[in-house]
């Protein structure tokens, strides 16, 4: 569980930093870019260079070869007050280049304007194909010991803390894409095992498009933009994906995944992640057991509603990543628990008729349930996004003793396409000695040169056996930490390319997740296929699609086609009787609500004692309350002054959780003429802002949970918010509208607003 108070605690410590500047202490909220804050004027005094802020912190010092130097992470950074070009020659000038006379043609003699454009243009490196765009922190991984009845990894033992580094990411799209689209993410942890490196690489999605590797190039070209035109960017809203998943039907299960609101998450701390495939533990005794990797989220698993992923696409494309490193940074930490499905290791690799071999299927959490078995806490961000998130290299293949891989043939191909990918990307074979991927254990590879060896390597026998080294390095046994591959007896067979019939059932799974669904959250599925396939352009696309959905749920496949104007199918293969599992559903629990972000509408004349009270009552709550007013800096004056963080301008409800409205602030100086849309363009405000009023109105047409005290509810009815509607709250002063907000919260969205008919 969280610490009592974590966002209030980092506050106050960043308000200090900021006190010591010259600034207020209410200022110290998530998104200052520089731990002190800037003079107006150029500094000039030469001094060392700041530290980064308390929330920030680079990858451990360990060397090339894996073995703590000691040296503090600033020792890895840029260091002392005078600029210098690479070889630490301090330089007196960098913007002019060296010239015959100042109207004088440039010279070929200087050095360092070659140095600084070459390496420039040099910047880039290539960006992945897929899972581009990506967010990512440091953290640590703390184990119960409950999985060291089955598993000898020593990062699973008893009390074993293991730091890790975590990448978030979506798969389609290229690294300036928006973090709201529809889209799979990747959820990638590397830990930093004393026994060496192990990389969870999955997704928040259990399933995947494709049974065999062999066609993973196939769903990543019919997903990416169409070639000749490069559009559309990052979505799958277009006719080529369309054709293979409808062709290619065991992609359903994976696509209906992504067309329920499990495609656009409402934030990575919200968001379970999966490692897809079956993995096989051995266990100290030699015994072994198959396992699948859940991730879940300690605030549960919430999604945007699909008109808020389309604002926050234009409003914030960054919504994801900031949301993350604005929570770290407010300390209220993200957790995931990670935990294990366990199956016998059979011959057949099978469990209750499900073929755990195929990574389009899932296995029931009713059937099996998921065993907590430790405790992710992201802590820090990085320091810099290229050198940490940028160049992190994971790979399925990266394995300590105690996990094992089984016989499935996508993980198979994964096995290979990583080390490939790193080759390419990080310009050679060395990719594990850049600091973020170095090994926290010893390394004694015999592996030498290469692009990038970082290393010095001594001793003149880099292979075994020799003598000339004193026969180093040697072997291990298993009893010394030895990785050893499980002995799977192979069956004999012929070799072919062919699928085993088990791998056929493409529908029982995808309507197993549909009947599970809450019937809001059916809607939603509805919606999105609506859409996706009503961006296509060929309408034998559309058709075959409805097919699927035939098979899948004669209402879902009536309701897209009453969408698209087109006749519903018959099912070519009968639905499958089938349990729902609940767990799939996101809708009908509750959860904490720490980190969520309180937006408080406020003026000059509003409450402002009140909103001091309210806004102390957030932090005290570990969430975040972001003050919202006509114009930037403060309300009121004296110490007691209130900083204004979001302005009517700069404020829209996709980045909120709930808001409350204290007295009806009066429009601002700005909402008139052309500037605000909805303004009198007559030049004279109106007695509403209308930026509030949308604000509003979004919010509560999203589900989100509304308050109002000192006169707020009339600002509500000016907005077309009935005070009575589910949701919306008003109390005798502010605390109390944010403790009835508190309780709505716990659901994430005010569910009974919307309106259903499946």
């Amino acid at each position: 569980m969280s610490q009592p108070n974590p966002v209030k605690r980092a506050a106050d410590k960043v308000a200090e930093v900021i006190q010591g500047a010259g600034a207020g202490p209410e200022e110290g909220i998530p998104g200052k870019p520089a731990p002190r804050s800037p003079s107006v004027a150029q500094p000039t005094e030469p001094r060392e260079p700041l530290p980064p802020k308390p929330d920030q912190s680079g990858p451990d010092t360990m060397s090339p070869t894996g073995q703590a130097t000691g040296a503090a992470q600033a020792r890895m950074a840029q260091s002392g007050a005078y600029l210098t070009d690479a070889q630490g020659t301090r330089l007196y000038d960098t913007d002019h280049s060296l010239k015959a006379g100042p109207r004088g043609p440039v010279l070929l003699q200087d050095h360092h304007l070659r140095e600084k454009v070459m390496h420039f243009d040099h910047e880039r490196i290539p960006e992945r194909v897929v899972h581009a765009r990506g967010a990512a922190a440091h953290g640590v991984f703390k184990s119960y010991g409950t999985a060291s009845a089955v598993t000898k990894a020593a990062f699973l033992a008893p009390g074993a803390e293991t730091p890790v580094f975590v990448r978030f990411s979506t798969v389609l799209g290229s690294r300036g894409s928006a973090d709201t689209v529809r889209d799979t993410r990747g959820f990638a942890t590397k830990f930093y095992t004393e026994e060496g490196v192990f990389d969870l690489v999955g997704n928040n999605m259990p399933v995947f498009f494709i049974q065999d590797a062999i066609k993973f190039p196939d769903i990543i070209h019919a997903g990416k933009p169409h070639p000749d035109r490069e559009i559309p960017q990052a979505q799958s809203a277009h006719d080529t994906f369309w054709d293979f998943v409808t062709l290619h039907t065991e992609a359903t299960h994976h696509t209906l995944w992504n067309m329920s609101d499990r495609g656009i998450p409402r934030s990575y701390r919200m968001m379970e992640g999966f490692g897809v495939h079956t993995f096989r533990l051995v266990a100290a005794d030699g015994s072994t057991t198959l396992v699948k990797f859940h991730w879940k989220p300690k605030l549960g698993v919430h999604s945007l509603v699909w008109e808020e992923a389309q604002l926050a696409g234009g409003v914030d494309p960054d919504f994801h990543r900031r949301d993350l490193a604005d929570a770290i940074e407010a300390g209220a930490y993200p957790q995931w628990e990670l935990g294990i499905q366990t199956f016998p290791d059979t011959p057949e690799q099978t469990f209750e008729g499900i073929d755990l071999l195929d990574a389009t299927n899932l296995v029931p959490e009713e059937l099996a349930r998921v065993q907590p078995i430790g405790l992710l806490t992201l802590d820090r961000n990085p320091s810099n996004y290229f050198a940490e998130t940028e160049q992190v290299a994971f790979h399925v293949g990266h394995l300590v003793p105690g996990v094992d891989i089984t016989d499935d043939p996508l993980l198979a191909g994964r096995l290979f396409s990583y080390l490939d990918t790193q080759i390419t990307r990080l310009a050679g074979p060395n990719f594990s000695q850049i600091p973020i991927n170095r090994p926290h254990a010893p390394v004694n590879d015999m592996l030498r040169d290469g692009f990038h060896q970082d290393a010095v390597h001594r001793g003149v026998a880099p292979y075994r056996p020799n003598s000339l080294d004193g026969g180093c390095p040697f072997l291990a046994s298993p009893e010394n930490g030895a990785y050893v591959e499980t002995p799977v007896r192979v069956p004999e067979a012929t070799k072919v390319r062919e699928a085993p019939e088990s791998f056929s059932d493409h529908f029982s799974q995808p309507r197993r997740f549909w009947l599970s669904m809450s019937e809001v959250e059916r809607e939603h599925i509805i919606g999105a296929y609506t859409f996706e396939l009503g961006k296509c352009y060929e309408q034998a696309v559309k058709e075959r699609a409805l097919q699927v959905l035939a098979n899948i749920d004669t209402q879902l496949c009536a309701r897209v086609a009453e969408g698209l104007g087109l006749p519903a199918p018959e099912a070519t293969v009968p639905p499958v009787d089938v349990e729902p599992s609940p767990a799939l559903s996101q809708v009908g629990r509750s959860w904490p609500t720490d980190g969520r972000l309180i937006g408080i509408v406020t003026g000059p004349d509003g409450d402002l004692d009140g909103v001091r009270a309210v806004r102390e009552a957030v932090l005290a709550a570990d969430m975040v309350p972001l003050i919202i007013a006509p114009r930037g800096g403060k309300l009121g004056a004296g110490d007691d002054a209130v900083a204004v963080q979001r302005t009517f301008v700069t404020a829209r409800s996709v980045e909120f959780d709930a808001l409350l409205v204290a007295g009806a602030p009066a429009p601002g100086d700005d909402a008139r003429g052309s500037r605000v849309a909805g303004a009198n363009p007559a030049g004279a405000a109106g007695a509403v802002d209308p930026r509030v009023t949308l604000l509003l109105a979004e919010s509560f047409r999203h589900g989100k949970a509304i308050g109002a005290w000192a006169g707020g509810e009339a600002l509500l009815e000016t907005a077309g918010i009935p005070t009575d509607a589910p949701g919306v709250v008003a109390g005798p002063d502010g605390t109390s509208a944010l403790e009835q907000l508190r309780e709505l919260m716990a659901t994430h969205r005010v569910w009974e607003r919307f309106v259903t008919t499946v």
